[in-house]
């Protein structure tokens, strides 16, 4: 069993105050750790998870591929089944133009592809992203992000980036001929859940086509049913010229994926060849889950019943006066409290109460919610209860 030392001593931290459960198993909306005790994962694993732990159809169709073969042979040389029934699959579920998929390994990687792919369609170098985004951690993502504490150690990043308001009409003017790409969470997770509205959508697509610069929606949190429907962009009908998918999409497994159009994704073959390589993109096993993943929303999910759930865990939380304020769309949360310090502390005694929530990197006066979308009615209110009784007994 691994000990709490040794996963300090061995395993590379990213922070110094770990959750440090102890997990042995993991099924629907609960994880278990080793001491018998039983937790709500009203997280998903960070919006990961948004079909329940472990869906008896993901791993049934992982259990599948792993009997047949693992790994073979680098992203795009070898014809195999799973990896083109789920890109075949994805792009049926999508606008027409948005057609070819590459799978790739993670969020991140998405959008550093989709950076490139759009400096590589326009032969443009400035990119344009806005202030409250999160892309990422590796450099070309986190040039794009806008937490510049975050930044400040590693830099110099990349050059040529530029950030713009939020859902500011007036910004759209920084859009012009020099732009290569412009790339927005259609709903900023960090940030606190801030939606763009439609009509900030519309303009931006509008301004985009005037000027030929490239729109990327990067809906690796917002996407995969998060916010009430499959994709996020389906609210406002804007459809972007490159789509980037992570996190959810591979059902419990590390994937990524850059959607565009055929046209745009033959350039990553030529001038030069291999324009984006990976070694493990398209892994069949992960392609496996990825399909099945696909295969439960379309055929099991309700998002008619999500937003009901949504709308009522908002309604039953709200009546504590302590919540200041709340941004919901779907099953994505934030709930503002008067403090950083208030907010910990709500965290920290719901985790006691076998709740798991968490707050946001950029946004420490909100904790967030973002429980897997086919959680019950009979759940919702069991963990509105655990998060009410938490708020008043840390007064």
């Amino acid at each position: 069993m691994a000990s709490q030392e040794d996963f300090l001593q061995y395993q590379a931290p990213t922070n110094p105050h770990p959750y440090l459960l102890n997990v042995e198993k993991a099924e629907g909306l609960y994880i278990y750790t080793t001491d018998g005790k039983r937790y709500m994962d009203m997280i998903a694993g960070v919006s990961v998870n948004n079909i329940g732990h472990r869906h008896p159809k993901v791993v049934d169709a992982i259990k599948c591929q792993v009997d047949q073969y693992l790994h073979v042979m680098v992203y795009g040389e070898f014809i195999q089944e799973a990896p083109v029934a789920f890109s075949k699959k994805l792009a049926s579920m999508l606008p027409a133009s948005l057609n070819c998929v590459y799978s790739v390994n993670s969020g991140t990687e998405a959008n550093e592809a989709a950076l490139k792919l759009a400096k590589r369609i326009t032969g443009r170098s400035q990119l344009l992203a806005f202030k409250g985004s999160y892309h990422g951690n590796t450099h070309g993502s986190l040039s794009v992000s806008a937490n510049e504490s975050k930044k400040i150690p590693f830099k110099p990043l990349l050059p040529d980036v530029h950030f713009l308001e939020h859902n500011d009409m007036a910004a759209l003017q920084y859009i012009t001929e020099k732009t290569a790409g412009v790339i927005l969470e259609t709903v900023q997770g960090d940030a606190g859940v801030r939606v763009s509205s439609p009509e900030f959508l519309h303009a931006l697509r509008q301004r985009c086509n005037e000027v030929g610069a490239q729109l990327i929606f990067d809906e690796i949190q917002c996407g995969m049913g998060r916010t009430g429907k499959m994709f996020a962009f389906e609210h406002s009908g804007v459809v972007p010229d490159i789509l980037t998918l992570g996190k959810a999409l591979g059902g419990g497994l590390p994937i990524g994926a850059l959607v565009s159009s055929y046209e745009n994704m033959q350039l990553f073959t030529h001038d030069p060849m291999l324009g984006h390589i990976t070694t493990f993109g398209g892994n069949p096993v992960i392609a496996a889950s990825a399909l099945a993943t696909l295969n439960v929303f379309e055929e099991d999910i309700d998002f008619v019943e999500v937003e009901r759930l949504g709308q009522l865990l908002e309604d039953l939380i709200s009546q504590n006066p302590e919540i200041l304020a709340i941004r919901r769309i779907g099953m994505m949360f934030a709930f503002d409290m008067a403090s950083a310090e208030r907010v910990t502390k709500v965290v920290l005694k719901c985790l006691e109460e076998g709740l798991i929530s968490f707050w946001f990197l950029s946004h420490p006066y909100s904790f967030r919610l973002s429980p897997p979308v086919n959680i019950t009615e009979n759940q919702i209110r069991k963990a509105a209860d655990i998060i009410l009784n938490a708020i008043a007994m840390t007064r």
